[in-house]
């Protein structure tokens, strides 16, 4: 629906007997999210010895993390134990109920699991905690009850803050769910940093999607056939210049010197600067002697952060932008980031 008729049908629900008019609805909203936020900061200020012990377990430990959950923090535990996945825990989820069909071979020694319930008290998650405790696989409880039978059971016990629900009648999972999520958030963070894992690591989990394409290197998007690369000597003509760069379509040539190294670029606003010398100069009396450039292992999101910061559209890849002047191993032009749908 246009956004313009959406703000309309709102307005024009105060018109209606019955229905709460546009304002009552936005502040009901409000409240949910207000809720929802306070328990988030009591939960942040209820992290202690458990939360590091729940990690350092998760860090030292693990063959795989096991999550379970039943419900609603079912859904929160799949999200989990994917989040740990894709930043470099092993992990899975398992449904309690399936695991009482033959799912609990999923489990095994060395694994440690993380079970999620609100109550503490669901009775699918018994069984997969008794035989986790047969197997010496550790169990990080996460509830709300410290009397329940989760976190009685747990080795490690993450207690949540036990808070209304957003749910008017405190009945739908909401403030809880937000909090079990925003807490399997922070262990995956956590460990995701006491592992070191860094941008290329992410890549190896995330070859495809927005992530695959912001963690690509520019050497797998520069141009490099020599041929397109719009290079001219230190002693060429100004004519000769403008004809690479006019027929390079980067709108830049870059100037090498004897040895093939890049010592300079020259653009559109050298050309500007110094129009009345274009009849008679020659490349190295013109370029900019000072390019900026990148390295082939720079990353697509950061080259293209690179490049608006610098208010540039193109520039040159060098094996190393710090060890001075070397041959250009290609070009990579804004043009060629936002066409594969960086922005």
């Amino acid at each position: 629906m246009d956004k313009s008729k959406s703000v309309e049908k709102l307005k024009s629900v105060r018109d209606v007997s019955g229905i709460p008019d546009r304002e009552s609805i936005i502040s009901l909203g409000r409240s949910v999210l207000e809720k929802e936020a306070a328990a988030l900061v009591d939960l942040e200020k209820s992290l202690g010895d458990d939360f590091a012990a729940a990690c350092l377990t998760i860090f030292t430990e693990t063959r795989q993390l096991v999550v379970t959950g039943l419900g609603k923090s079912g859904h929160i535990a799949r999200k989990i134990a994917a989040t740990f996945a894709a930043t470099g825990t092993p992990a899975i989820f398992v449904h309690p109920s399936e695991a009482g069909h033959g799912d609990m071979g999923m489990i095994a020694k060395g694994d440690v699991l993380l079970v999620l319930s609100n109550s503490g008290n669901t009775p699918e998650l018994q069984p997969v905690m008794k035989y986790a405790r047969k197997l010496g696989v550790p169990i990080i409880g996460m509830a709300s009850r410290p009397t329940s039978k989760v976190i009685q059971f747990a080795d490690i016990a993450l207690l949540l803050p036990n808070v209304w629900e957003a749910c008017p009648e405190n009945l739908a999972p909401t403030t809880s769910t937000t909090m079990q999520l925003a807490l399997g958030d922070a262990l995956a963070m956590t460990v995701m940093e006491m592992r070191g894992v860094t941008r290329k690591d992410l890549r190896k989990l995330h070859p495809a999607g927005a992530i695959g394409l912001a963690l690509t290197p520019v050497q797998e998007i520069m141009v490099t056939d020599p041929d397109r690369l719009p290079l001219v000597s230190h002693q060429a003509g100004m004519p000769e210049t403008i004809s690479v760069m006019t027929s390079g379509c980067f709108g830049m040539a870059g100037v090498l010197d004897t040895s093939g190294a890049l010592v300079g670029v020259i653009t559109d606003g050298d050309l500007r600067r110094r129009f009345g010398l274009l009849e008679t100069a020659f490349a190295h009396e013109v370029m900019t002697r000072t390019p900026k450039v990148i390295s082939p292992d720079m990353l697509a999101d950061e080259a293209l952060a690179f490049l608006n910061d610098n208010k540039i559209s193109a520039t040159f890849v060098v094996e190393d932008p710090s060890a001075g002047h070397q041959p250009p191993l290609g070009i990579l032009h804004i043009h060629d980031l936002l066409r594969l749908g960086l922005n």
